[in-house]
């Protein structure tokens, strides 16, 4: 008789389903986000992730195999793009707690998306292999999943939300434009365009911002 796994009924399990599964929708649905919301939601998901990553029950693999995979290299690719590019200017930081800091007194360059990519494919794969309801591959996938936590992605996740943190709550000359709204720079008595002609053939010499330009 094949064994059961009774762990993937757990409530802390179904926690984690839930959070694991809304975290990949997000990044899924990303592409196009401005990044004042995009990084404003990645703080709540992030830390709610690990949360219950942390309170998963302790899960053993069944099989003798591990599960198929879903994130191909494309599949990763195109997210990371998106994600820099969401990102933009703001997506490199500085790391010093990465184990090539053994062989180096600088700090590492690393890339808020590549993490978040990172994080997604261990994520990804388990919630793919979850919902297909079979109960020996929910079981190992939760385990995969769990001891990639430990080894990989759970670092990856605190190094980046550090960096998340500081995009959104560093002072910066930025800061007005980003979370503020964006007004005309020039002064009435000041412009000589000719009434609403403001935009590409305005000659007062000052540049005026059409939300339909930002990235």
């Amino acid at each position: 008789m094949k064994k059961e796994s009774q762990t993937i009924f757990d409530r802390n399990v179904v926690e984690f389903v839930t959070v694991a599964a809304e975290f990949c929708k997000f990044l899924e649905q990303a592409e196009g986000m401005k990044r004042t919301a995009f990084v404003d939601t990645s703080l709540k998901l992030l830390p709610l992730l690990y949360l219950k990553a942390v309170m998963l029950p302790k899960c053993e693999m069944l099989g003798e195999e591990a599960p198929e995979t879903f994130v191909t290299e494309e599949t990763y690719e195109v997210l990371r793009i998106n994600l820099s590019g969401i990102l933009a200017d703001k997506d490199d930081y500085l790391d010093v707690f990465v184990s090539d800091m053994k062989y180096s007194d600088q700090p590492i360059t690393k890339f808020i998306s590549e993490d978040l990519a990172d994080i997604y494919q261990d994520i990804k794969d388990f919630i793919f292999v979850f919902q297909l309801g079979l109960n020996e591959t929910m079981n190992d996938s939760l385990a995969i999943c769990q001891e990639n936590f430990t080894l990989y992605w759970g670092q990856k996740l605190v190094n980046t939300l550090r960096a998340l943190h500081e995009v959104r709550y560093a002072p910066s000359e930025e800061e007005d434009d980003e979370f503020g709204e964006e007004t005309c720079d020039c002064h009435h008595d000041d412009c000589h365009c000719e009434g609403e002609e403001h935009g590409h053939d305005c000659h007062c010499g000052q540049h005026h911002h059409h939300h339909h330009e930002q990235a």
